[in-house]
């Protein structure tokens, strides 16, 4: 085994296992009764936990949700940044560990073609909904991961309000929530 190899076979071992870990952490409590096709459409994220992935970002992020065969999304994501709007395109799909649960979801913006490598997919847990589902709180089980979306651009301050404390009291640290 050549030493290349050797370094591959650690590092895919290494990300499987940070996969598993966020597995293991305390669960989220998600939306009873979630209802998939009332989450489909455009929504604005309104505040995140930043991420590396997001560093480019500069405001006016938003997602769409568009339904595909086998009770997969695509999901669209765009934000501007300092040399126009980028979008990346992605998958979103039951989690295979909780397929009861349609709030539990996986999504993946890596090639189609690594879509059997478990590493690929991050977690996307619907926690909580406002009304209608004008605006959403999702998050991650290792609470490394956190947006407030809405319908709208904006929301009001009791709606913050509110899903910021559900975050709360789900264990998620406010003091990493930042406005977009």
């Amino acid at each position: 085994m050549t030493r290349e190899t050797r370094r591959l076979i650690f590092g895919l071992g290494a990300l499987w296992l940070a996969s598993s870990a966020a597995q293991g952490a305390a669960a989220l409590a998600t939306v009873a009764n979630f209802q998939p096709a009332a989450y489909l459409g455009h929504w604005h994220q309104i505040a995140l936990f930043p991420t590396r992935f997001q560093a480019q970002c500069l405001g006016d992020t938003t997602a769409d949700y568009q339904p595909l065969p086998e009770q997969r999304l695509q999901v669209t994501n765009r934000c501007r940044t300092a040399q126009g709007y980028e979008e990346v395109v992605g998958v979103a799909r039951p989690h295979p560990g909780y397929p009861a649960n349609p709030a539990i979801m996986q999504v993946r913006f890596a090639p189609a073609w690594l879509a059997a490598l478990p590493f690929v997919w991050g977690d996307y847990w619907v926690i909580a909904t406002v009304g209608h589902y004008e605006a959403a709180l999702v998050g991650s089980p290792d609470r490394q991961y956190l947006w407030l979306l809405a319908r709208a651009p904006e929301v009001s301050d009791a709606v913050y309000t509110q899903l910021s404390g559900v975050a709360a009291q789900q264990g998620f640290d406010l003091r990493r929530l930042r406005r977009d």
